[in-house]
C-alpha cells in the first residue's frame, strides 16, 4: 500500500515535468533568476491547507512558512528555523505583507486546550506552549464555551496572540515602524471554504470580501483580464 501511495507522488512528478512545466516554461525561467514575494505566509502544517490554491496565487507570489499551529515564537537571540525564515524574508526579501492563517478544527489547537493528551509528545507539547496563552484568554472571556466552539475560539486567538508574537521581531518591528510591512490575521474554514481576516480596530473577525473591501473586485477584475489575455 505504501507503494502504492509512493507511485502516485512520483507520477505526479513526471507529470509536471511533461505537461505542467512545459505550459509555464516562461514562469519557471524568470523564476529562477530569483523570488520577490507579495506576502510573507504563515500557517499550519495541515495537509489539508494549500495557500496557493486558497489565495490562487502562483509559484513565487507566497514566501510560506509552515508549522504545527502556526506559531510564531517571541524573537529572542536563540535560533530557530520560524526566526530565520520571518528575518529572512522580511529583512532580505522586503515581503511587504505577513499572512498569519489559522484554521478551524486545528489539531494542534486541540492540543493546546488539552494539553494532557500529549504526554507521548514531549516536542509537540513544549512547541504548543507558544500557544497557551490562547486558550487561557479564552477560558477568561468566554467560560461557557465547550467543544468545538471553544476550540474554534481557541484558533482565532491564537492567530492574534502569533501576531503579537510577530511584532517582537526586529526586521517586522523596523518596518512597520514606517509602514513598509502589514500584518493579516486570517482564520480559514477547509469545510466551507470560507475565510476571515482579523479587523484590529473592531476587535473580531469578519469574511476576507467584507475586510478588505472594494479591493477583492478591483483585484478580481484585474485577474481576470491577465488570464483573457494569457488566452
Amino acid at each position: 500500500m505504501a507503494d502504492d501511495r509512493m507511485d502516485r507522488i512520483a507520477a505526479g512528478v513526471a507529470r509536471f515535468q511533461s505537461e505542467a512545466f512545459p505550459q509555464r516554461k516562461a514562469l519557471f525561467k524568470k523564476l529562477a533568476e530569483g523570488q520577490a514575494p507579495q506576502a510573507l505566509f504563515i500557517t499550519c502544517s495541515d495537509s489539508r491547507i494549500d495557500p496557493n490554491l486558497l489565495t490562487q496565487t502562483e509559484p513565487g507570489e507566497l514566501f510560506i512558512c509552515r508549522n504545527a499551529g502556526n506559531i510564531v515564537p517571541p524573537y529572542t537571540n536563540h535560533t530557530g528555523a520560524m526566526t530565520a525564515s520571518i528575518e529572512y524574508a522580511v529583512g532580505a526579501l522586503k515581503a511587504p505583507d505577513i499572512i498569519i492563517c489559522g484554521h478551524m478544527g486545528c489539531g494542534a489547537m486541540q492540543g493546546v486546550m488539552a494539553p494532557e493528551t500529549l504526554a507521548e509528545f514531549p516536542h509537540v507539547r513544549e512547541w504548543l506552549n507558544y500557544s497557551r496563552a490562547a486558550s487561557l484568554v479564552v477560558r477568561e472571556k468566554n467560560p461557557e464555551l465547550t467543544g468545538e466552539a471553544r476550540l474554534n475560539a481557541i484558533v482565532k486567538e491564537n492567530v492574534i496572540i502569533q501576531i503579537a508574537h510577530l511584532k517582537t521581531h526586529p526586521f517586522v518591528a523596523a518596518r512597520l515602524s514606517v509602514g513598509k510591512t502589514r500584518i493579516h490575521g486570517w482564520v480559514y474554514d477547509i469545510e466551507t471554504g470560507g475565510v476571515l481576516a482579523y479587523d484590529e480596530r473592531a476587535g473580531e473577525f469578519i469574511p476576507v470580501a467584507e475586510y478588505y473591501g472594494g479591493h477583492v473586485g478591483a483585484a478580481n477584475e484585474d485577474a481576470s483580464k491577465d488570464r483573457k489575455l494569457k488566452k
